[in-house]
């Protein structure tokens, strides 16, 4: 709403605007456009053409201005048919800055965070519930089944949960156990499972029960897989390979996140995200869409209209007066130049 009225304004402005340069324009039409009084064809609907680039750029940056991804105008299902079940590895570990694909890295948390943002920002806000579980040297759960994304948002912005934690050895498989014993009463194949930590963990060969509820597994790893990093007297760096084979136990994907999000392709098929995020231009699409085409028009209205604004004929015209003009002051130059020699000699 706020946008639209922000856009409304601007065009009112902008058509007051042409009106009163309209007005200015018709005083010295004949001299601005030859005897017609009149510019070429097209250039007539350049007060329309500027009005709605205006306007378009106007709606689009202030839509873009209060863009928020995870807000939704859209009230929920008292029952959630979907669930987004996120594991997050809250390790001190995880404090270490190795992470990111920019030279100046962040820690292995705020990275998580962001990756697991990314997932929040293409959720089916109609139907799907979020569970957050945090894990150390055990599973803790911190948001339970809500449709309010903001506060799970805000879970994952790299505070130190490790905090809350006894310190020790960090326990993937209990964090993973946790879990799964709170996804084992949704529905089947109602459940998406994203598990998010640099796999410095102990290794736990038991065996893992896989819900019927969870339908997609994803492993993501954060942290510089190459280079270790020292915490705590140790040498930490994401280990992969555990990471591959917890992956192959859920039944599910491996992907390294350290550099890349989840690529569109695979998040394209997971349970919780809505095909209508996909199906169409979006919100922030057309607000883009609209800057872009706004920008365009201004910027390439003015000098198009120095190039092409005037009717072929007068510019013809004008082109000979000018040459004409042009000869005669060279014809007078050279009398007076041949006038100066003859006096002087």
């Amino acid at each position: 709403m706020t946008a639209l009225l922000v856009a409304i304004v601007a065009l009112a402005v902008t058509a007051l605007a042409e009106r009163l340069h309209q007005r200015r324009v018709e005083r010295v039409a004949r001299l601005a456009f030859g005897p017609s009084g009149r510019p070429a064809e097209w250039a007539v609907a350049a007060p329309y053409l500027r009005c709605l680039g205006v306007t378009a750029l106007a709606w689009g940056a202030t839509t873009l201005a209060l863009y928020d991804p995870v807000q939704t105008y859209e009230k929920p299902a008292k029952a959630g048919s979907k669930h987004l079940l996120i594991l997050l590895d809250v390790s001190p570990s995880m404090t270490l800055e190795d992470a990111g694909p920019s030279a100046e890295k962040v820690t292995r948390a705020v990275w998580a965070g962001k990756l697991a943002q990314a997932i929040l920002d293409r959720l089916d806000t109609e139907a799907t519930r979020v569970t957050l579980v945090a894990f150390y040297t055990k599973g803790l759960p911190i948001v339970q089944e809500t449709f309010d994304k903001a506060v799970v948002a805000n879970a994952l912005d790299g505070l130190p949960m490790y905090v809350a934690f006894e310190s020790g050895a960090t326990h993937m498989h209990k964090g993973v156990t946790k879990a799964l014993e709170l996804a084992r009463v949704w529905p089947r194949k109602s459940a998406a499972l994203v598990v998010i930590s640099d796999g410095d963990a102990s290794a736990n060969a038991a065996p893992i029960h896989v819900p019927d509820s969870i339908a997609d597994a994803i492993v993501i790893g954060v942290g510089d897989p190459f280079r270790s990093s020292v915490i705590n007297g140790h040498a930490s760096r994401q280990d992969s390979g555990s990471l591959k084979q917890l992956a192959a136990r859920l039944g599910g994907m491996y992907h390294d996140g350290n550099q890349k999000h989840l690529p569109s392709k695979v998040l394209d098929k997971l349970t919780v995200i809505s095909p209508r995020a996909f199906a169409g231009v979006g919100l922030r699409e057309a607000a883009l869409i609209a800057v872009g085409a706004g920008g365009a028009v201004l910027a390439l209205l003015q000098p198009s209209l120095i190039l092409f604004g005037i009717p072929r004929s007068f510019r013809r015209g004008r082109a000979k007066v000018t040459r004409r003009a042009k000869g005669r002051d060279s014809a007078e130059s050279n009398e007076r130049r041949a006038g100066a020699l003859e006096v002087a000699r």
